[in-house]
């Protein structure tokens, strides 16, 4: 009957920590844009970062001089050159902890958007996560484009103008917490060793009564070693780990106003997020609910968002089926006859994608305040708000992995089969993809006589 829907998505959520893009160029940024507010700050940005390395006393890394020479003529793509050269040597190295390293993540990264996505694009990603968020705030970066673009676009990162901007990735990672703690500690509190240790027991401790429970979530690794000890691995299981970290953070730092863009789904945040533009706001109590005002605020803005980007044909009523029929029109066979969004948009996969995971990500908010609540009317509310946002997110990036599967499951959990199919036969018209695949089949493989009653052997169904 093939993996359930939700274990073959987890499959593509760490690939979704990066963002594929397009072409290389291989000219000097400060030649190919055409913004000069632009190239203003991502000199400022540059000089920022060699400054912040230059001063720092931890090991520094093969070809140190070359990256930031490189990065200071804004030649990405020999910056990214050094960048990957070094990072398949392995982490055995010591100059791949610490701060220098972090602050060659940062500028390759920052510097890799500009060259990869349409600057257009990139700018507004940017500016409206930038904008939207208020001083003094802290601000968790989870994609590349979510972490990278907003550290070299906001006025200083160094020293949290207009705010401070983190990774909920690498939390789980010392050297960057020791990162973290130099460049912010006397303003922000930043986990110790004491808390990370703390994270990984209760971490570990909740692993141990969820296995005894059959609770586990596709994709965590459990193995028992030789002195009989489990052992958590794998994407799941340092996210789970990086989620409670990032819960440290906020509770200890209630004075400031916490935000976040998602790039993996961390459980005990969804009572607390609610639609903030682009990104969550990550609230420092639960939310009984989402108000009217706050759902009908999130459908302006991404109707706003998007019409110039896709065309204004896209309406609450908008079929399944009309979706997946522009999205094989415009972004498989480039037929841009009678297209009134923007063509640039359409042929920057960097920046479809990079839109489309945080409509997406915003979907699954509703869809599981939908799943978790007793009320008809409220369930209700929520899939049709989920719905449309899935939609949109398709009509985004039509053969997005975490979309794509996502949505199928919230198909499949309204007994909306035949939708769920043309989502992954849709998806599969883009590329051989085999967990495309797999979809299709295991879709078909449910049959037309499923039901509710037999939904615990249903290797679609995901339960609370």
């Amino acid at each position: 009957m093939g993996l359930p829907l939700k274990a073959w998505g987890l499959i593509f959520l760490t690939v979704g920590l990066a963002v594929t893009g397009c072409a290389r160029k291989h000219v000097s940024l400060w030649q190919s844009l055409s913004n000069p507010d632009d190239i203003r700050q991502l000199k400022s940005f540059v000089a920022e970062k060699t400054a912040q390395a230059d001063s720092a006393t931890n090991e520094p890394f093969p070809e140190y001089a070359s990256f930031f020479a490189a990065a200071s003529n804004g030649d990405w793509a020999a910056l990214n050159y050094i960048y990957q050269q070094l990072s398949s040597q392995g982490s055995a190295h010591p100059w791949r902890h610490g701060t220098r390293w972090e602050i060659m993540n940062e500028a390759s990264g920052g510097l890799e958007a500009f060259g990869r996505g349409d600057e257009k694009y990139v700018h507004q990603f940017g500016n409206q996560i930038i904008e939207s968020i208020p001083p003094g705030s802290i601000y968790f970066g989870g994609t590349d484009p979510g972490r990278f673009i907003v550290t070299a676009m906001q006025e200083s990162q160094v020293e949290g103008k207009p705010f401070f901007t983190l990774t909920q990735n690498q939390l789980v990672d010392t050297g960057y917490l020791q990162y973290l703690t130099q460049m912010y500690g006397d303003r922000l509190y930043i986990p110790t060793d004491e808390d990370l240790q703390d994270c990984f027991n209760g971490y570990y401790a909740d692993v141990q009564r969820r296995e005894q429970n059959n609770e586990l979530k596709p994709g965590e690794d459990i193995s028992v070693d030789s002195s009989g000890r489990m052992r958590v691995s794998g994407a799941v299981a340092v996210m789970g780990v990086n989620a409670l970290l990032v819960k440290v953070i906020c509770d200890h730092n209630t004075n400031r106003d916490c935000f976040i863009e998602e790039s993996f789904p961390l459980d005990w945040m969804y009572p607390y997020l609610e639609p903030h533009g682009l990104i969550f706001k990550l609230n420092h109590a639960p939310l009984d609910k989402l108000s009217d005002e706050t759902l009908l605020k999130d459908h302006n803005y991404w109707t706003k968002t998007i019409t110039p980007m896709i065309g204004d044909w896209m309406k609450n009523d908008t079929s399944v089926a009309d979706v997946a029929a522009f999205g094989k029109k415009v972004y498989l066979y480039h037929d841009f006859s009678g297209f009134t969004g923007d063509t640039n948009f359409v042929l920057s996969s960097y920046s479809n994608q990079s839109f489309s995971k945080l409509r997406d990500a915003i979907a699954m908010l509703y869809a599981w305040r939908a799943k978790n609540s007793d009320d008809t009317a409220e369930k209700d509310r929520m899939n049709r708000e989920a719905d449309l946002a899935f939609r949109q997110s398709l009509a985004m990036c039509p053969d997005s992995p975490e979309t794509v599967f996502n949505y199928a499951q919230f198909l499949a959990d309204q007994d909306n089969r035949a939708d769920a199919l043309i989502v992954a036969e849709t998806a599969t018209a883009f590329n051989s993809n085999p967990q495309f695949e797999s979809l299709v089949t295991s879709l078909k493989d449910y049959g037309p006589t499923w039901n509710r009653r037999n939904e615990s052997q249903n290797p679609l169904f995901i339960g609370k």
